[in-house]
């Protein structure tokens, strides 16, 4: 597999440390409110590298933190009078909620921020003991980035860009100019602490990552994961922080996910533009069909998002499931020689995700292999099975109709869907009795609309 590495720029052949494991690192969600559209193609997009890998033979071993102590955090319980915790643990229910609807794989290790204090505290003090980092005015400990010689290196900070000596306490600060940043923040009345030889604080945003990801994955690993947002100053910080500590390659390849716009901006929380899963199922629009959105982009383009895109989505989605449940119910008038064409089906949708994970390209591939009458329906099935098992649109779990749908009802059946989604529901019920009319009965599932012969039923 080839990958697009920010770190060096280029595309690059894959090679992990420990033969066919790989061992990667994904940026959480912090937990002071629901994730947003934007935040979730970024896990999708994380997900399908975890589900590529695997299709390839590797075995995987992934870290996803959580982000339970940070400024936003601590904004939220003081606006709504909580603590940190319960404020933790509503929006990770909620995020847990959001991945498994849209069918996102579990990692192996969630670790949370505030269970893992003592190792931050512990590479704190490694930083110090080394020079890398010093006590401020505040009595904060900051990283010194002039001691770290390659610093700016994966975002490309030019000199001018940093500010020698200068600090910042923030959490999030300015993304042009690099200063010195937080690793342990000393105490603030109304604020969560910890007690340390440092003096009684919090940790700052960056340290977490690095003290959780090498704890789990070692001090070197192969991928680190997240959004392009993240670049700069997040993912700087952890490369400078940890191999300041160590002296080792902190992560061998970094893939950073492209932003969604709306409207041309990026959606984000501070712009006040974004959507969350609750605002497309308010629609009665499937979860799945903002997974099959994300499908359709490389994870290095941005992706403009907009309900008509969606509704396309999830349009195409029914589509997909109308032709899996037919090929269910197609009986082969004649068993085809397959193993030429699945052989060159699996080589090229091989080939689209070894190349820096090509989905949309696999994607096409996937709707060649339904459209294909040359192949046998259990070659088909195979195929769209094992493709599947890379796009996690839960195709193996469709029941098959009774018996093949005629192509003039199924072209009614997707107009009613769009005419559902578009809450047209008057005339998406004409259309429905028109459908019984034709001698076919339509029922609503989570997974699409089942049809099935009246007479069969």
């Amino acid at each position: 597999m080839f990958f697009y590495n920010v770190l060096s720029g280029k595309t690059e052949k894959f090679k992990p440390t420990k033969g066919k494991l790989v061992r990667f690192y994904t940026c959480g969600p912090t937990v002071y409110d629901y994730a947003h559209v934007g935040n979730l193609r970024t896990f999708i997009f994380e997900d399908l590298l975890r589900r590529s890998l695997r299709h390839e033979g590797y075995k995987v071993f992934q870290v996803m933190n959580l982000t339970d102590v940070d400024d936003k955090i601590i904004k939220r319980a003081k606006a709504e009078g909580k603590t940190i915790k319960s404020i933790g643990s509503k929006y990770t229910s909620s995020f847990f909620a959001d991945i498994k609807k849209l069918n996102i794989e579990k990692a192996e290790v969630y670790p949370k921020a505030t269970a893992h204090i003592k190792e931050m505290l512990s590479l704190i003090a490694v930083l110090v003991k080394k020079n890398f980092a010093y006590k401020g005015k505040d009595n904060s400990i900051y990283f010194d980035i002039s001691k770290f010689k390659n610093y700016g290196k994966l975002s490309r900070l030019s000199k001018r860009q940093i500010k020698v000596g200068a600090t910042v306490l923030a959490d999030e600060y300015n993304k042009v100019e690099a200063q010195d940043f937080v690793l342990w923040k000393a105490k603030k009345e109304g604020e969560p602490s910890w007690p340390s030889k440092f003096g009684a604080g919090r940790p700052g945003w960056h340290i977490e990552c690095s003290a959780m990801s090498m704890k789990y994955l070692g001090k070197t690993f192969d991928i680190h994961t997240g959004a392009v947002d993240l670049i700069f100053p997040h993912h700087e910080n952890e490369i400078a922080q940890s191999e300041a500590a160590t002296g080792k390659k902190f992560s061998l390849v970094w893939l950073e996910g492209e932003h969604i716009l709306i409207n041309g901006e990026k959606m984000s929380k501070s712009l006040k533009n974004f959507f969350t899963l609750r605002d497309l199922e308010a629609k009665n629009l499937d979860p799945l069909s903002f997974r099959y959105l994300v499908l359709g982009t490389h994870y290095r383009k941005k992706l403009n998002f907009s309900w008509k895109s969606l509704i396309s989505a999830e349009n195409a989605l029914n589509n997909l499931r109308v032709e899996v449940r037919e090929i269910k119910a197609r009986k082969d008038t004649a068993k085809a020689d397959d193993k030429k064409l699945v052989s060159n089906y699996n080589n090229r949708f091989n080939l689209a995700l070894g190349d820096d994970l090509n989905v949309p390209k696999a994607l096409g591939i996937l709707w060649e292999v339904v459209k294909d009458k040359k192949i046998s329906n259990d070659g088909k099935l195979g195929l769209i099975y094992d493709f599947d098992g890379v796009f996690g649109l839960s195709l193996k779990s469709l029941r098959g109709n009774k018996s093949v749908v005629p192509p003039h009802v199924r072209k009614l059946v997707v107009a009613r869907e769009r005419l559902r989604t578009n809450k047209q529901f008057i005339q998406a019920d004409a259309l429905r009795k028109e459908i019984e009319k034709l001698g076919y009965k339509v029922e609503d599932k989570a997974s699409g609309p089942l049809i099935t012969p009246i007479n069969n039923a």
